[in-house]
């Protein structure tokens, strides 16, 4: 099962919480964990607050000034080195427990999509390991 997601720039962080507890929802998966994975090289996914809408910018902004644009070996190819180097730091899965249907995250917590060479359409991969 996959997750579709359209991004409109070249960097952002996408939060996919609702979409990912959707497809729990229709599934009927009612406990075990829910494992996501981006087949991309230039996109990962995490787990991070989204009730300050700075904090996705500021997580972009750090990385930006940790890893350059137009510095690396592979720029001469496509010009893209910083988007790989971004996305291997950020990873490309996750694993998240169900209880009774629902994700179980902290407070503060929500699933991104994290874009570094869009915009583009990504995938998310979604697969359950059901628990008795």
């Amino acid at each position: 099962m996959e997750i579709i997601i359209k991004t409109n720039k070249r960097e952002e962080l996408v939060d996919i919480t609702d979409l990912i507890a959707e497809k729990i929802k229709k599934e009927n998966f009612t406990r075990g964990i829910v494992c996501l994975f981006v087949p991309h090289a230039t996109c990962g996914i995490t787990i991070n607050e989204n009730a300050d809408p700075n904090l996705p910018r500021d997580i972009t902004n750090f990385l930006n000034q940790l890893v350059k644009k137009g510095v690396w070996e592979h720029d001469k190819i496509d010009n893209n080195a910083d988007s790989h180097i971004k996305a291997s730091l950020i990873g490309a899965s996750l694993s998240i427990p169900v209880e009774n249907s629902t994700l179980q995250l902290g407070r503060w917590q929500n699933v991104f999509l994290c874009e570094f060479d869009g915009p583009r359409k990504r995938r998310i991969l979604v697969n359950f390991i059901s628990q008795p």
